[in-house]
């Protein structure tokens, strides 16, 4: 997962650092900014340790796959996390700097919208955490970050429109770096459930930590017998969770009384999970503080649904009815470590989920039964959805549910919530869908609304929980008997809709670590290809489509002039150039324009190939060789340009090579009969003047505009525009036919399907 060796103790590990890590690993030792009254230097109990990914290559922003992603993964126990960014331009004097975005998140990777474009509907994300580095280095502190996947994502600014060819600009590389730094406690006390941990501070923290096991409801945390040799109350400070990007819900317990106790309440928190508790003195650093901390968990007494029926049927049987709710298993009922457990009413009804792997990054949740789930109003309904394999935060967590029979009046709803970690379990206080440290995502149904749709792009690595419950906010009574069947479409889906029709889902891989995205087309945006905002109409693509091959059908003016001319061999490859050009252009459309009649990397390999031949023909068409070295010529140049092509299809230099030496060729026998005439070649001012200029002139422009005039918004245009321009070039700069030959010679030859000889001597030498 990326992660390399940890380097563990003191002055060691920062010797073993190299380069600017030596200065920098001290710095560990000391606080955050927000901190700075807390001095780690000298504390025994931590070590540091130093984790780091290869470097990559920053791409600017086009979509999502333009981000360099960089997975982690922060030990437990961790107290401190420093991130050390670099970003090492390359490429010359003329590469300057530019400014780098990066974003953070905990537990899946970072939800970015740089273009601003618009999300699907009912899509629920939240902001990324994100720096803008100007400089080559730069840093980030996280006090007591949350174990688990950290992911960090980096690219440069937004891609400009301008289409440019490989070779003729400067390549400027920018290449990112990020080191992870951990602060980690090895001294840790474990809080036991209602028994007081005695603790004591002077100058350092000290770090505790109790496990929160499942089905908890509430966790109470307690200070007693506060007492400090030098300042009244009790100076102390409890700071409780761990710290997430870009959200943070830790909590805060100061206790400002002189002798009386304090507590913090923090109602459904992280189930199965041990949870960071860190304890600070606010007195002086020479003043002793001593204190109990007593932890007090509440057990939430489960109602699980049962379905050992189901056994006893055949699997092609379904019900219609939900199951029989019955008391739940002891197992379910004690927690082992609390004391709060007893005989109350029931705080939820737990309906079991299958998780059905279906593809990468596609997963079913569905219930047992494959029913309804039934909804009431004494207690929540809750379904765990299983996102705890560390290979599920790369997708799309998809809600849907709709309310199949009910019997909710105008002034009842279903109060919907999901939440990671734990479920929302206090529908009759609060709405709000916050539990301890999640801020939930709410959903709810009424007779108005029947069905919520609910979309997470990129869920954080753990145990999702969706809770249901009858709420009425006029008059509860109605709500005492009544009951909801709700029908789920729980899933984890690469991508929403495939992207839709104007987007193609895929699928990207960092180490392992695969996650998806949409890649638009057709001026479709947005993290799914639903905003249309710059979209092309239909009739734009068809319009697009016809200048893009129709305009190929300019060449037939060289071919005409090829076979008039007699050369034959120059009209085949026109004609080949032509052919591919034009099928290549209608399979390369994005829209709905789409015509291919091959596959598309066959096509653009033909089109390459038949354009660079073409030139090079054209040229050594214009030297005017002898028959057997041109035709050799023209087969090594194709053989040249079939191999340069297959090494890289896009160099410029790989066709400009291949054509500046056939210029060569051509000047060098243009200069030889200047001399060997004693006059300028060719002789005919006319030909200088109605066909060479006009034709040069003509190529030099459509280079031009290949050059440095083709963005994305005027390609259709601009590109239309050197077909145009390079057929028309070619059918000036082809050279006239010979005197001796007459026009359409050889195109007469071809239909006489066998040549007479004109010697006759030859003729009677042949016959007999």
């Amino acid at each position: 997962m990326g992660r390399a060796g940890p380097r563990t103790g003191g002055a060691a590990a920062a010797a073993a650092v190299a380069g600017p890590l030596l200065l920098l690993l001290p710095l560990l030792a000391r606080p955050p900014p927000a901190a700075a009254g807390d001095s780690r230097k000298s504390d025994f109990r931590l070590v540091s340790e130093q984790y780091s990914q290869s470097p990559q290559k920053l791409s600017f922003y086009s979509w999502y796959g333009s981000a360099r992603l960089f997975h982690f993964r922060v030990p437990p126990d961790s107290v401190l996390l420093r991130w050390l960014l670099q970003v090492s331009p390359g490429g010359g004097p003329t590469c300057a700097n530019l400014e780098t975005t990066v974003y953070f998140r905990y537990g899946a990777p970072p939800v970015i919208n740089p273009l601003g474009t618009s999300f699907p509907a009912n899509t629920s994300m939240q902001p990324s955490f994100l720096i803008k580095m100007l400089q080559s280095n730069a840093s980030i502190n996280v006090s007591h970050p949350a174990p688990g996947d950290w992911f960090v994502a980096a690219h440069l600014p937004p891609s400009s429109q301008k289409i440019e060819v490989k070779g003729f600009v400067p390549t400027c590389a920018y290449v990112f770096q990020p080191d992870m730094l951990v602060v980690r406690a090895v001294e840790v006390s474990i809080l036991e459930p209602d028994k007081p941990s005695p603790q004591t501070l002077l100058s350092h923290p000290s770090y505790l930590k109790i496990f929160v096991p499942e089905y908890t409801q509430e966790l109470r945390l307690e200070l007693q017998g506060c007492a400090s040799n030098g300042s009244l109350g009790c100076p102390v400070q409890l700071t409780v969770g761990s710290a997430t990007l870009p959200s943070n819900f830790q909590k805060v317990l100061t206790c400002p009384g002189p002798t009386q106790a304090c507590h913090l309440l923090l109602p459904s928190p992280p189930w199965d999970q041990w949870l960071q508790v860190t304890a600070k003195s606010l007195a002086g650093p020479h003043i002793l503080v001593a204190f109990n901390v007593v932890a007090a968990l509440t057990a939430c007494k489960p109602w699980i649904v049962n379905f050992q029926h189901l056994q006893q049927n055949s699997p092609n049987q379904s019900c219609s009815v939900p199951p029989g709710l019955l008391p739940p298993s002891p197992g379910y009922q004690d927690l082992g470590r609390s004391s709060s457990v007893g005989g109350g009413p029931f705080c939820l009804r737990g309906y079991q989920v299958t998780r059905e792997y279906m593809d990468v990054l596609s997963v079913h949740f569905r219930p047992l039964d494959r029913v309804s789930v039934l909804v009431q109003s004494d207690m929540p309904s809750v379904m765990r959805l299983q996102l705890d394999t560390g290979m599920d935060s790369g997708g799309s967590l998809v809600v849907s549910l709709w309310a199949n029979q009910s019997v909710m009046s105008n002034t009842s709803s279903v109060v919907v919530c999901v939440n990671a970690a734990s479920p929302f379990l206090g529908f009759s206080s609060s709405l709000n869908c916050t539990t301890a440290f999640f801020q939930g995502y709410p959903l709810s149904l009424s007779t108005s609304s029947r069905r919520a749709n609910l979309v997470i792009p990129y869920p954080e690595t753990d145990n999702w929980y969706l809770s249901l419950q009858l709420v009425c906010l006029q008059s509860p009574e109605e709500c005492g008997k009544a009951s909801v069947l709700v029908e789920t479409s729980l899933s984890l889906v690469p991508c929403l809709n495939d992207c839709g029709p104007y987007g193609q889902c895929l699928l990207l891989r960092r180490h392992g670590y695969l996650y998806a995205g949409c890649s638009c087309k057709a001026g479709w945006r947005g993290w799914s290809c639903t905003d249309n905002s710059t979209a092309q109409t239909v009739a734009q693509q068809r319009v697009a489509a016809l200048l893009l091959t129709l305009s190929n059908l300019l060449f037939l003016a060289p071919i005409t002039l090829s076979v008039h001319r007699c050369l034959l061999v120059e009209a085949s490859i026109y004609t080949y150039t032509m052919f591919f050009s034009t099928f290549y252009h209608a399979c390369d459309q994005p829209g709905e324009a789409v015509l291919c009649i091959l596959d598309y990397d066959t096509l653009q390999y033909c089109d390459f190939l038949g354009s660079g031949v073409s030139i090079w023909a054209t040229i050594l068409c214009m030297a005017r060789l002898k028959a057997a070295l041109k035709h050799v010529l023209l087969l090594l140049g194709t053989l040249v340009f079939a191999m340069s092509l297959q090494l890289d299809r896009r160099g410029a230099w790989n066709m400009i090579g291949p054509c500046l030496f056939a210029f060569v060729v051509m000047v060098t026998m243009w200069v030889y009969r200047c001399g060997h005439r004693r006059h300028c070649y060719p002789t005919s001012w006319q030909r200088w003047v109605f066909y060479l200029l006009p034709g040069i002139s003509m190529a030099a422009v459509a280079i031009a505009i290949y050059a440095s005039m083709m963005t994305s918004d005027n390609y259709y245009y601009t590109h239309s525009i050197w077909h145009m321009l390079l057929a028309g070039s070619t059918a000036f700069l082809l050279p006239p036919r010979d005197k001796h030959t007459e026009p359409w010679a050889c195109s007469q030859k071809l239909t006489c399907r066998y040549q007479i000889c004109k010697n006759r001597r030859e003729e009677l030498y042949t016959v007999t």
